[in-house]
C-alpha cells in the first residue's frame, strides 16, 4: 500500500508531479472524466503513448460468441463487450516537422491535475525536441456534467525560446488497435474493428463520423468542431474518411505569442433512429456547445461540483490519504450516475473495458444504496433500467423453467453474458438486491409513485421466482439449494444466509407492497393465494446456525468443509481463483468476499450484537479478500463491534483500492463498487448509519487516529448533516421548516431545521478479541498522517 510519488496528497485533486510509464495505464484510469453516458479515458492529448485508448457509451456494445467446449440446455449464446467508439480526444502536436512525442526529445515538466471541485483535467507540459527547440502546452478536458453528449478540450501551444512552426492535428479515430488481453477473466475480451462506417464529412473546422456495430447493429455518430485563435497567416483545413477526420491548423509561433485551440465533441448512439436523425442529433449538440462557449461549459461543469459537494462531501480529519480518496471516490461515483438516462452502472463504470463492460449485483448492492442518499434521481434510473430488461429477465426464468424474473449476472443491454454457470446462473441473490434496492430508494425518497410504476413490477416477479425457485421440506422449512452467495469461492452451496435473508425481505417487501397498490395488483395478477405462499416462504426460510461453534455457517455445512492451508499458500498466489482449481476453492473453508458478513451489514436486523461478534471473528480468519467488494463491509461491521482501529485499516484499504492499485488491475477500469464502498465505510461504518425497515440511525464512533468526520445525506428530499468527533455527535437538518426522526445509538432524536442536536457517544466495549485475519492478509494498518 505504498503510495506513488508521482501521486501527493492533497485534499481536492489528483496530482500527477512527472510521467511515469510504469503506471500510464492506471493513471489513464484514474484521468477518466465521464457524465454515466460518456466516458474518455485520461489518455496524452497526443495519442502516443497509451496503454489501453479508451471512449466509451454507456450500452454502447458488440456481440461476441461465447464458445464452450461441452454445450448445455440455458447455456447463453452470445456475450456483450463494451466498444471502444470513436476517439475524440487526440490533438497531435508537430514542431518544426518534429512530433510531440514524450518518449522523445526532452521532457522538461510535467503536470496533470484532476481538479475534483472543476470537474476537468489539466495538463502543463514543457517539452524540448530533438531539435533543441522548447515549447509549453497546457490543456484542460471537460466531459460535460450539464450537457449529456458533450465533451471538450481546450489546447494552447507556445514557444520557449525560438520562432517555430506548428502544426495542430485535431482528429476523430475510428476502430484504434487495441492491445491483447492478460490472462485474467477479470479483463475484457478484445474486439477488432468493430465498427463498420457509413458516413464521413467534413467542413472548414469540423467533421462527422457514423458508424453501425456489425453484429449488435447499433448506430453511432460522432462530430467535432473547433474555435482556432492565433497570429494572422494562421490556416485551417478539415478532412474526412470512413475511419479517419482530421482538421488541421498551422501557423507560425514567436517567443511571447500563442495558438489556442477549443474542440468541442459530440457523440450520439441509437438502436432505432435512422442515419439522419442521428447525424443531425449531433450535429445540433456540438453547435450548441459551441454556443456555449469553453467559458460556458466550465461555468456550469463547476455549477454542478458545487451543487453535489454540497450535499454529498465527507470530511475526514487525522487521515489525509483516506481525506483526498474519498473525495475521489465521490467524484467518479459521481461522474457514473450524472447523466445516466434508464441506463446501467458497470462494474468499472466508464473508466475502463474490464470485465467487458459488464454490470453486476455490486451495482445494486453497493452503488445505488450510495446513490440513493447522495443523489438519489441517478439511484432511481439504474432501477428504471432493470424496470425496462424485466421483460428479459422473465424470458430467462422461463428458459431455467421457474416463474419471476432471473436477472442476468453479467449484462450490458439485459441479457445473460456469463458463460461460467456456478458463479453466474446460481447467484440468484441478484434478484434480492434488486428488490432491496428498490425498498431503500422508496424508504429514503418517499416516491410512492416510483414504487407503483418500477418497484412493484420489480418486486412481484423477483417474490415470484423465490417460491418457484425453493421448496418446502417435510418439516415445512422452505429451503434455497444450489446457489452461489457474494463469495464466489464457494458455489452451488444449500441456503446461503445472505441469500435466503436477503430473499426473505424481498417476498415481504412485495407483499407489503402490493397491498398498497391495488391497481398495480391486480395488473400483475397478484392473489391471495400467492400473496400468502410469498408470506409463508418468508415466515419459514431455512437459517442455517452452527450450535456447536456458536456461529452462522456460509451456507449450509459451510462449517463442515476443509480448513484451506493458508500456511502453505505463498504471497504471489493471490488472488486464488488465478492459482487453484475452482473445485479446491468450492469444498474449503475460504472466502474470497465478505458473504456471512455482508450479511452482518445489509440484514443485521437478524442478528444479535452476539452473534456479530462471533460471526465477524470466525470469517475474518477464513476471508481473504481477493474481491475489492470486500474490504468496506468488513470496515463496516468491524467498526460496529467495537473493533474501530480494525475498521480504520479496512477503510484505508477501501479507498484506496485504485489510487494504489491494490489489485493490480486498476489499468482495465476503475472499481465503481468499491468506490461506493469508501462512502459506505466511513458512513456506515464510523458514522454507524443503518436504514432497517425504513428507520434512519446512527451509532458514530471514532478510531483513535481520526479526530472528526462529516458527511451529509438526503433523506425526504432533506439534508442531513452528521458531525462526528470523539466524544459527541451533531445533527442538523437543512430543507424548509420539517422535522426528522432518527436514533442515535438506540435513543430517539427528533430533529428540526430550527437547531442542530447535540448526543454523546457511548464508550466502545468490544464483545471479542480483536479477529485474526488468514497470514499474510491482515489489511494494512493506518500509520498517522498530518490532516489536511
Amino acid at each position: 500500500m505504498v503510495r506513488h510519488p508521482a501521486y501527493p496528497v492533497e485534499p481536492w485533486q489528483v496530482r500527477e508531479t512527472h510521467l511515469d510509464h510504469a503506471v500510464l495505464a492506471r493513471s489513464e484510469s484514474i484521468f477518466t472524466l465521464s457524465n454515466g453516458h460518456l466516458g474518455l479515458r485520461g489518455n496524452l492529448d497526443e495519442g502516443d503513448p497509451h496503454d489501453l485508448p479508451g471512449t466509451y457509451l454507456n450500452s454502447f456494445y458488440e456481440l461476441r460468441p461465447l464458445p464452450y467446449a461441452e454445450g448445455g440446455y440455458g447455456y447463453p449464446e452470445s456475450g456483450q463487450t463494451i466498444v471502444n467508439v470513436t476517439n475524440g480526444k487526440v490533438i497531435r502536436l508537430l514542431i518544426d516537422d518534429e512530433p510531440f512525442d514524450v518518449r522523445e526529445g526532452e521532457l522538461i515538466r510535467h503536470e496533470r491535475v484532476l481538479d475534483l471541485r472543476a470537474g476537468v483535467l489539466r495538463r502543463e507540459v514543457e517539452w524540448r525536441s530533438p531539435a533543441g527547440h522548447a515549447v509549453r502546452v497546457r490543456t484542460t478536458r471537460l466531459v460535460s456534467l450539464a450537457h449529456r453528449s458533450i465533451a471538450a478540450i481546450e489546447y494552447q501551444v507556445e514557444p520557449l525560446d525560438v520562432p517555430v512552426r506548428v502544426i495542430v492535428q485535431s482528429e476523430l479515430i475510428a476502430n484504434e488497435a487495441l492491445p491483447g488481453p492478460l490472462k485474467d477473466p477479470r479483463v475484457s475480451a478484445v474486439l477488432r474493428a468493430p465498427l463498420a462506417a457509413e458516413l464521413s464529412r467534413a467542413d472548414d473546422t469540423g467533421a462527422l463520423l457514423m458508424h453501425t456495430t456489425r453484429e449488435s447493429g447499433l448506430r453511432l455518430a460522432t462530430a467535432m468542431d473547433h474555435l482556432v485563435e492565433g497570429p494572422p497567416g494562421l490556416r485551417c483545413a478539415t478532412e474526412a474518411e470512413p475511419d479517419l477526420a482530421r482538421t488541421t491548423v498551422i501557423c507560425r509561433l514567436a517567443p511571447g505569442q500563442r495558438l489556442r485551440l477549443v474542440k468541442f465533441l459530440a457523440y450520439a448512439w441509437s438502436d432505432r433512429r435512422s442515419p439522419p436523425a442521428l447525424r443531425d442529433q449531433v450535429e445540433a449538440a456540438v453547435r450548441g456547445a459551441r454556443f456555449e462557449g469553453w467559458e460556458g461549459l466550465l461555468t456550469a461543469q463547476r455549477s454542478c461540483l458545487d451543487a453535489f459537494w454540497d450535499g454529498a462531501d465527507v470530511e475526514v480529519e487525522g487521515d489525509a490519504e483516506v481525506q483526498q480518496a474519498v473525495r475521489f471516490a465521490l467524484f467518479h461515483l459521481l461522474q457514473a450516475g450524472a447523466r445516466i438516462r434508464n441506463e446501467p452502472i458497470a462494474g468499472k463504470g466508464l473508466t475502463g473495458p474490464g470485465y467487458d463492460g459488464h454490470v453486476f449485483w455490486d451495482t445494486e448492492r453497493f452503488v445505488v444504496p450510495a446513490l440513493t442518499y447522495l443523489r438519489p434521481e441517478a439511484a432511481a434510473e439504474v432501477l428504471r433500467w432493470r424496470h425496462a430488461t424485466l421483460g428479459l429477465a422473465k424470458e430467462r426464468a422461463a428458459v431455467l423453467g421457474w416463474a419471476g424474473a432471473a436477472f442476468p449476472w453479467r449484462t450490458i443491454r439485459g441479457q445473460e453474458c456469463s458463460g461460467y454457470w456456478p458463479a453466474g446462473t446460481a447467484a440468484m441473490h441478484i434478484a434480492a438486491d434488486i428488490a432491496d434496492a428498490v425498498v431503500r430508494y422508496v424508504a429514503a425518497t418517499g416516491d410512492r409513485a416510483f414504487e407503483r410504476d418500477v418497484g412493484l413490477p420489480l418486486l412481484v416477479e423477483t417474490a415470484r421466482l423465490w417460491v418457484s425457485f425453493g421448496h418446502h421440506d417435510r418439516d415445512g422449512e422452505f429451503h434455497l439449494d444450489g446457489v452461489t452467495g457474494p463469495d464466489e469461492y464457494t458455489a452451488l452451496a444449500d441456503d446461503n444466509v445472505y441469500t435466503n435473508l436477503m430473499a426473505r425481505r424481498n417476498l415481504t417487501s412485495a407483499a407489503g407492497a402490493v397491498s398498497r397498490h391495488a391497481e398495480g395488483r391486480r395488473a400483475l395478477a397478484v392473489g391471495d393465494e400467492e400473496i400468502a405462499a410469498w408470506r409463508a416462504a418468508a415466515e419459514t426460510m431455512s437459517i442455517p446456525y452452527d450450535d456447536k461453534l456458536g456461529v452462522h455457517p456460509q451456507a449450509r455445512r459451510f462449517t463442515l468443509l476443509r480448513e484451506w492451508d493458508f500456511a502453505a499458500t505463498r504471497p504471489g498466489e493471490y488472488p486464488l481463483l488465478l492459482h487453484f482449481p475452482y473445485l479446491d476453492l468450492y469444498r474449503s473453508q475460504v472466502v474470497k468476499q465478505a458473504d456471512l458478513v455482508l450479511a452482518l451489514h445489509w440484514c443485521g436486523d437478524a442478528f444479535s450484537a452476539e452473534d456479530k461478534a462471533r460471526d465477524f471473528a470466525y470469517y475474518e480468519r477464513r476471508t481473504v479478500r481477493d474481491s475489492s467488494l470486500s474490504a468496506s463491509t468488513q470496515a463496516i461491521v468491524a467498526a460496529e463491534i467495537g473493533h474501530l482501529e480494525l475498521a480504520h485499516d479496512y477503510i484505508g484499504e477501501a479507498v484506496l483500492m485504485d489510487l494504489h492499485d491494490l489489485h493490480r488491475n486498476t489499468r482495465e477500469g476503475l472499481h465503481v463498487a468499491s468506490l461506493a464502498g469508501a462512502w459506505l465505510s466511513l458512513v456506515a461504518g464510523l458514522g454507524g448509519m443503518r436504514d432497517h425497515g425504513g428507520v434512519l440511525s446512527f451509532a458514530p464512533r471514532l478510531p483513535s487516529r481520526i479526530g472528526r468526520l462529516a458527511f451529509s445525506l438526503f433523506w425526504h428530499g432533506l439534508r442531513l448533516h452528521v458531525e462526528v468527533g470523539p466524544n459527541e455527535a451533531v445533527y442538523s437538518l437543512r430543507g424548509g421548516d420539517a422535522q426528522l426522526e432518527l436514533w442515535h445509538h438506540g435513543e430517539p432524536v427528533l430533529l428540526t431545521t430550527a437547531a442542530p442536536v447535540r448526543r454523546p457517544i457511548p464508550a466502545t466495549v468490544p464483545l471479542t478479541a480483536e479477529p485474526v485475519q488468514p497470514p499474510g492478509r491482515r489489511p494494512a494498518r493506518r500509520t498517522l498522517s498530518r490532516s489536511c
